[in-house]
């Protein structure tokens, strides 16, 4: 894309902050330019904080149905899957998935549930009952 052609539509942080694009100059050579953002862009990740917001709220679903443990909730608001959870927590993948289970989840140690709220960054009684402290 040539220089003059870098968009310059107001993006989500365009007022905050620019974007370096790369372009091409009159001479044909790389050189970078800044951008306030690109609506298609700006489309594209409202698209997919959207479905996230959607996946957070089919989570807490499950967990007030009682299909799902509220680690459920907290991962799918943490951006995370089993094999992350996992590494944080020090857990097997198939301990993860086993903690998902309501029944199971009740029956946790102390201990475990501590390592939970603490990669979920919450207090045991958070992680418990789902609550959320906006920052």
């Amino acid at each position: 894309m040539k220089k003059e052609d870098v968009p310059q539509d107001l993006g989500a942080l365009g007022k905050i902050t620019k974007e370096v694009c790369y372009a091409t100059d009159d001479s044909g050579k790389y050189t970078t330019q800044l951008s306030n953002g690109w609506d298609v862009k700006a489309t594209a990740l409202d698209t997919a904080w959207q479905n996230v917001e959607e996946r957070i709220a089919a989570a807490k679903q499950k967990v007030l149905a009682n299909e799902a443990s509220p680690i459920l909730f907290f991962m799918e608001k943490a951006l995370m899957d089993t094999e992350i959870l996992a590494g944080y927590t020090g857990f097997w993948q198939w301990q993860v998935k086993r903690h998902l289970k309501p029944d199971v989840f009740k029956n946790l140690s102390e201990k475990k549930l501590q390592k939970y709220a603490g990669v979920f960054n919450v207090s045991v009684t958070d992680l418990k009952t789902m609550t959320v402290n906006e920052a």
